[in-house]
């Protein structure tokens, strides 16, 4: 029997994994989650840890493949971690309880979601439970508690699923009752927003080959992609937004090597180029830059606003840095396993992550930091009237992590009530609504302008002025309450329906003889 529960474990974390882009098979993974949270009952806390790894494993396995192009020693070790705290899940969640059991569930996969979304390395928030929910139809619950709210809807589909499943109608009605008044709950948070302006934009793709690497040579091939397709506006826009690190230009004296076949991109041309598209499309242009710090010591990655005349206004340098890509934890150990670590780190940001225009106060988080929720709040909690992504996602294999940025960013878009603008070199860039819907995507590789007008927005809604903070609160109550002292042993018995357990599950308590002893009364 223990190899059936295997095998479900298995299938359950592929369905979820389903339920996740590129894929996007929501209802699948609800079915994964509801087998998982079956296979969680009247076992040993060891057996339902077991069972949650091989369910994590299942899950993380497909859904993160694209790490390794970024990693490929760090790729397993992320695999193997996100299986562990799948198994956390199951070890905390108790196997009787009622509606405390319910709600354990959920609180451990909230908490554990949030773990990894922060730690190791500033954390790794990819795949989660929130990039399926932002497909559903309770969507815009992220309004009120953030993504950390709608992973745990996601649980609670599922178990009420489960619920449906094993004929607990009361149970099952509650959670659609949970999810309706979530919902509604959600419409309501964005009274807060009030449009105060709308503009004008273009998002540039200037196209290119996928699955590349970074090359000096190739510098001038990318910036001039995106001067091409700049060149072609042929409207009145206000902003211009241009991607992550396509503005990658050499010091002014620093000689081409023979193996180019153009000269290098140097400061003065790019600085030159990018003020005179200013000034001939009569727009604000954001433009991204990667290049060697003063000092030499490490590299900066910014994005840079110029008025119409080529002023600079302002710059924003990328605060949330991609471990092992652009920065290197525990370096002298990981490069005894990889000679494609970045020589430097990139320095990060220390300022807002915000950019003043002569148009308007935007947002920025530049690409890794889409999937951070707290750096959307930064944004927007400092006056972005709108949220700017530019990002850079041409060196990976596949759409994994290119479709999971376009997920993140309706995310953003839903807790704070704002546009977004994604800016990609190959793709996909994409404009986005508040309520989380893809007005526009481009295909990848292809060399595009996306135009579009675009609210300006003030105001708060309450995922951005409370965090994660209730969702704590609500995981470790759920959890201190699921194992409070004094639990009765009734509960394994009876439901919190008062429905009686079904005895297709007698199975279970014969693999846990501990278990069955316990629910023995005179």
């Amino acid at each position: 029997m223990l190899t059936d529960h295997r095998v479900q474990a298995v299938a359950a974390g592929l369905l979820i994994a389903a339920g996740l882009p590129p894929w996007g098979w929501g209802p699948l993974a609800l079915i994964g989650i509801a087998i998982w949270f079956r296979l969680l009952r009247a076992e040993s806390t060891k057996q339902r840890f077991w069972n949650s790894t091989v369910v994590g494993l299942a899950w993380a396995t497909p859904a993160t493949l694209w790490m390794v192009d970024l990693t490929a020693p760090g790729w397993p070790i992320a695999v193997l971690i996100f299986s562990l705290l799948a198994g956390v899940i199951g070890a905390t969640t108790p196997p009787d309880g009622g509606w405390t059991r319910r709600f354990a569930f959920v609180g451990a996969l909230v908490l554990v979601e949030l773990i990894r979304w922060y730690h190791p390395f500033g954390g790794t928030p990819i795949a989660t439970y929130a990039m399926i929910g932002v497909s559903t139809p309770w969507a815009l619950s992220a309004r009120l508690f953030g993504s950390p709210l709608l992973s745990g809807l996601v649980a609670l589909a599922g178990v009420g699923l489960a619920e449906i499943y094993e004929r607990r109608w009361i149970p099952a009605l509650g959670v659609a009752a949970a999810l309706s008044i979530s919902t509604i709950g959600g419409n309501l948070a964005g009274n807060a927003v009030k449009t105060v302006d709308t503009i004008d934009v273009a998002v540039v793709q200037g196209g290119g080959p996928q699955n590349t690497r970074a090359d000096i040579c190739e510098t001038r091939a990318v910036f001039e992609r995106h001067m091409a397709a700049s060149e072609s506006i042929d409207r009145a826009v206000d902003l211009v937004l241009w991607p992550e690190d396509v503005v990658h230009p050499s010091p002014d004296d620093r000689r081409t090597p023979d193996r180019c076949d153009e000269p290098l991109l140097s400061v003065t041309e790019a600085t030159d180029r990018l003020t005179q598209l200013a000034t001939d499309v009569d727009a604000v242009v954001i433009s991204g830059w990667f290049q060697r710090t003063d000092d030499g010591l490490a590299n900066a990655n910014y994005s840079l606003a110029q008025s119409p005349n080529g002023t600079v206004t302002d710059r924003y340098d990328k605060v949330r840095l991609v471990p092992f890509g652009e920065f290197v934890p525990l370096r002298s150990f990981i490069e005894r396993f990889s000679d494609e670590l970045p020589a430097r780190d990139v320095r990060p940001g220390t300022e807002p992550a915000v950019l003043d225009t002569d148009v308007g106060r935007f947002g920025v988080v530049i690409s890794w930091e889409v999937f951070f929720d707290h750096r959307a709040r930064d944004a927007i909690g400092n006056g972005g009237q709108a949220l700017l992504n530019p990002t850079n996602g041409s060196s990976y294999w596949l759409t994994i992590v290119q479709t999971q940025q376009v997920a993140s960013s309706r995310l953003r878009a839903i807790e704070t009530d704002r546009w977004v603008l994604q800016a990609a070199p190959t793709g996909f860039s994409a404009v986005v609504h508040p309520d989380g819907h893809v007005e526009q995507r481009t295909a990848i590789s292809e060399q595009n302008v996306l135009y579009d007008t675009i609210e300006l927005r003030d105001g708060t809604t309450l995922a951005v002025r409370w965090g994660a903070w209730p969702m704590i609160v609500f995981g470790v109550v759920a959890l201190a309450v699921a194992w409070r002292p004094g639990r009765t042993d009734l509960d394994l018995d009876r439901e919190g329906d008062g429905s009686v357990v079904d005895e297709s599950d007698s199975h279970l308590r014969a693999e846990s003889p501990g278990l069955d002893d316990r629910t023995k009364r005179p």
